[in-house]
């Protein structure tokens, strides 16, 4: 899965600990030099579970709109994962 505005090994650390706590998701591995999310799930419903959770935190889809709302949250995000790692 490609996202938008994974900028850094906070974003990477935020993204992994909270897609890992949705039942149904196996592994998560996030790659911020090519924005890619690397996922192992179980159904069609975890992987709607996981991109409506990206895209709270402020990573979309690369194929959705992406606007200042959810850049502010990306970074917001970022900040967190930079804080608890």
């Amino acid at each position: 899965m490609i996202v938008a505005n994974v900028k850094c090994s906070g974003c990477a650390h935020s993204i992994t600990t909270k897609i890992s706590g949705i039942p149904g998701v196996d592994y998560v591995k996030v790659d911020p030099e090519s924005d890619s999310i690397d996922l192992k799930y179980n159904n069609e419903v975890t992987r709607n579970l996981v991109t409506e959770k990206l895209h709270n935190m402020g990573y979309p889809e690369a194929t959705e709109e992406n606007g200042l709302l959810l850049q502010i949250k990306s970074y917001a995000n970022c900040m967190i994962g930079k804080i608890t790692k």
